[in-house]
């Protein structure tokens, strides 16, 4: 009996599952012990081969890459904890307040050091929402501009080092996380740069979109305030370098940064007389709970590939991917239209796990090299960043209405967004024509 259809039902069965609202950890699983059944009864599948399952979760227990994950998870929500993004924007809004859009730029310029140094999407996004855009309205600025820039400036999270989405990244595509961390940090800064440039642009065209604010909100005294921005910004900054810093130099691991970092977290909170045992419980509790959703997707995704494979649906994605007209080039805009179409309903890792392993086996039959892998990994990682900014999917939006006031509406939001959107396709064009931007900083002959 013919089975070669066993393989492509199964992936659809998969997704049609998650679609309907099942978690994905369980669509996965359940998908693959069903068709390993069929499979078996149909002869298609040897039982035996499920006896790798547990070596394979044992191997992810012990993947020292994955490791870094819950690391730097610890270390964003410890910050977070600690109100590290209360005292940035609320300095940081001082002293540019004197000027129009300068609260906008304040929160582009904590959405970036916020970025570096947690690299938590949804944590940046709530807490800026929360904190700085009540503040945005009370004083004129227009909705859609104050939500646009919070919403983009939180997502910066997905593409400034040491993101998450990198970390994860480097793992399931075989290339290295530090070279990532590399590949990254011009395109994520210029992104940063571009988001800061449309605000003065807008501030200057369009000045009662966003005002300055009113001189008895100003401090009196600009040494004091100095004094203070410098006792805000300096220690993240120093925590950012010893991190990054260190992976860049080669003296540590991304996992031995990423503990080094949690510690350094620990060590903000306690300077700054907030290391309590609610703090750290909560920091510990939120770990966890990522990080365990975090490996359920994984050990569902790897029963889903060991059975897919066994049925040979492994070959039938790589040829339909190898056999796109225009060969690698067909396979990038292949590549990035699903991962930012799959980006509106599924969760970065979920995408991760199923649908980068089977882009990098194509990688592997088409000859990519290590540089041009990291160079695709980048381009993936803008591309989420900029589905996670798309109404009315998008993540990042959804994050901010949960903080937003209700006299806000939801159009507001997606309206402001759209700029921003503009400017991610903008700079992943640029990546995408001028590989340099990421492979610039690259060791020549770069390896994972």
């Amino acid at each position: 009996m013919e089975t070669e259809w066993l393989g492509p039902a199964m992936f659809v069965a998969a997704f049609l599952l998650i679609f309907c609202g099942y978690p994905v950890a369980f669509s996965l699983a359940g998908t693959a012990l069903v068709f390993a059944a069929v499979g078996v009864a149909l002869d298609a599948l040897d039982p035996g081969l499920l006896h790798f399952f547990p070596l394979r979760v044992w191997g992810v227990m012990g993947n020292q890459v994955l490791m870094a994950v819950p690391f730097f998870i610890f270390m964003g929500t410890a910050l977070q904890r600690s109100r590290l993004a209360e005292d940035l924007l609320h300095t940081v809004g001082q002293i540019f307040g004197a000027r129009r859009g300068g609260l906008a730029l304040a929160v582009v310029l904590v959405g970036t050091l916020l970025a570096a140094a947690t690299g938590v999407v949804g944590a940046s996004v709530v807490a800026m929402g929360m904190i700085s855009l009540p503040i945005m309205l009370r004083y004129g600025y227009r909705q859609e501009l104050a939500t646009g820039v919070i919403a983009a400036s939180g997502t910066l999270g997905q593409i400034v080092p040491p993101s998450v989405v990198l970390v994860v990244l480097g793992d399931q595509m075989g290339v290295g996380v530090g070279d990532l961390f590399r590949g990254a940090l011009v395109p994520g800064l210029a992104l940063a740069g571009l988001y800061a440039l449309y605000v003065l642009a807008v501030a200057k065209l369009k000045p009662e979109w966003a005002p300055a604010l009113p001189p008895e909100e100003l401090p009196d005294d600009r040494r004091e305030l100095l004094s203070r921005a410098l006792k805000v910004m300096v220690p993240p900054l120093v925590l950012i370098l010893l991190v990054l810093g260190s992976i860049f130099a080669g003296l540590a691991s991304p996992t031995e940064a990423g503990a080094v970092g949690s510690v350094g977290a620990l060590v903000l909170a306690f300077f700054s007389g907030r290391f309590t045992k609610r703090v750290v419980s909560e920091t510990a509790n939120e770990t966890m709970r990522l990080t365990a959703m975090v490996l359920m997707l994984l050990v569902g995704a790897t029963l889903f590939t060991l059975v897919f494979r066994g049925l040979g649906g492994d070959h039938w994605i790589q040829e339909s991917l190898t056999s796109l007209p225009g060969g690698r080039i067909g396979l990038l805009i292949v590549a990035n239209l699903v991962v930012f179409g799959l980006g509106f309903f599924l969760d970065f890792f979920e995408i991760a796990f199923i649908i980068i392993p089977l882009l990098t086996g194509a990688m592997n039959e088409l000859g990519f090299t290590d540089q041009e892998r990291v160079w695709v990994g980048v381009m993936l990682a803008l591309n989420l960043q900029t589905s996670f900014l798309t109404p009315p999917f998008g993540f990042s939006l959804f994050y901010l209405r949960g903080a937003t006031p209700k006299e806000v509406p939801t159009t507001a939001i997606y309206r402001g967004a759209l700029p921003f959107i503009a400017i991610q396709l903008v700079m992943l064009a640029a990546v995408a024509l001028y590989p340099e931007l990421v492979t610039g900083l690259l060791a020549e002959g770069t390896r994972p």
